[in-house]
């Protein structure tokens, strides 16, 4: 279930500052800073178009990278921050944290509906109303799940689904202590209507 480390490239950044990034924002970059795991900050340059492709493909925030500098390490990254300009919405400076693959990290997962075919209270026009497509887990870097997947087999209208009722992957915990929701599979508008 763990996803495949992608690649990420960057190159180094000479200079630190506000001139430095102004400067690598004209050139077609966008400054990043990766920090952390006791080591020392380095800047980098990232390529606008390729990291502004990356941004569009979802669960940036979410994915751990593979990051490949030019003339230094490959060293694993997952993304803290995005700054985007105030009125174009487009990045401005990315912030990443260096991570081990035992570190424990606390990460927003996807999560995925499956079987609606098998549940009971969906084929009576029952609707599943979806109160967290995501859920903050902790999880260890090299081992981070895609997605986690919701059965919905035998769910019938009135059924709520908590954090409790889903198999989680080995090692991946709810950062939250209690059993909240994820889902319930509510009532059609007409059954509520005719009942009222």
């Amino acid at each position: 279930m763990a996803r495949e480390i992608p690649d990420l490239l960057a190159a180094v950044r000479t200079g630190t500052g506000k001139g430095a990034a102004r400067q690598a924002r004209r050139e077609g970059y966008v400054p990043g800073i990766v920090y952390g795991d006791g080591k020392e900050p380095s800047p980098i340059n990232l390529n606008y178009n390729y990291l502004l492709k990356r941004l569009r493909q979802g669960r940036f925030l979410q994915t751990l990278f593979n990051l490949k500098v030019d003339g230094g390490e490959e060293v694993h990254v997952i993304c803290r921050g995005v700054q985007r300009d105030v009125v174009k919405d487009l990045p401005t400076h990315v912030d990443f944290m260096r991570v081990g693959d035992e570190s424990r990290i606390n990460l927003f997962i996807h999560v995925e509906f499956v079987n609606h075919e098998a549940s009971p209270g969906l084929k009576r026009g029952g609707t599943l109303t979806v109160v967290r497509s995501e859920v903050e887990l902790e999880v260890t870097a090299g081992d981070i799940p895609d997605h986690i997947t919701v059965d919905l087999t035998g769910k019938v209208i009135g059924d709520v689904i908590h954090i409790d009722d889903v198999a989680l992957p080995k090692g991946a915990k709810p950062t939250i202590a209690r059993n909240f929701v994820i889902a319930n599979i509510a009532a059609p508008s007409g059954l509520v209507a005719a009942e009222e």
